[in-house]
């Protein structure tokens, strides 16, 4: 069930952050919707191995799970490449009242995705999910840096706090996308032997 969740609100990021970025020329919110739509990939994936790893196919997961950790590192030149263009290009960030409510949206909804994907990939020791569980607590502190850097440049006018805003995003995926490879950091993981035990027969009615 989160699993759908997750990916519907996503959706919702993707359309609104990529739409709202181009028309008001707002980096962070374009890099933010990049991140949402490499997450909706991730989750499909997740989704994917939730739903079909039921014999225990390690192999399946494996793959899942290197898939999840490339989408994670792929934001890094995304984002990157989005603020040096942007900044070459002398872009000027509009204030956007649309982005700030996508922004708070993703400030309340993430923290509640993180915690059940967490909890749910503890009780089943799934990686993938506990991965995914990894994104979505980076997607929420990239929400709190999206919001103050559009209500910085929306009350004061200070278009510049949209690029401290993707400056701060850029430093938060880095940051994941190398904790990604350490599952010791990865939270909810717990390095295994076999990491994709065959999945319980509950997890049909939690995922």
């Amino acid at each position: 069930m989160w699993e759908y969740f997750s990916l519907g609100w996503m959706a919702v990021e993707v359309v609104g952050s990529i739409g709202i970025g181009l028309l008001s020329g707002s980096l962070a919110l374009l890099a933010f919707g990049s991140d949402s739509l490499i997450e909706i990939m991730s989750g499909l994936a997740v989704t994917l191995h939730l739903r079909s790893d039921s014999t225990g196919s390690n192999g399946l997961g494996e793959r899942t799970e290197r898939l999840t950790k490339f989408l994670l590192v792929s934001l890094v030149p995304i984002i990157g490449g989005g603020a040096l263009y942007s900044y070459f290009a002398g872009f000027k960030p509009e204030s956007s009242p649309l982005g700030i409510a996508v922004a708070l949206g993703a400030v309340i909804i993430m923290p509640v995705l993180w915690i059940q994907k967490r909890k749910i990939g503890r009780e089943t020791n799934c990686a993938p999910l506990s991965m995914d569980a990894v994104q979505s607590a980076t997607c929420f502190l990239m929400s709190i840096a999206l919001l103050g850097g559009l209500l910085v440049n929306y009350i004061f006018g200070i278009g510049w706090a949209d690029y401290v805003a993707a400056g701060v995003i850029l430093a938060f995926v880095a940051k994941e996308s190398v904790e990604a490879f350490n599952p010791t950091k990865i939270a909810g993981s717990t390095p295994t032997k076999t990491p994709y035990p065959p999945r319980p027969p509950s997890l049909n009615q939690t995922a």
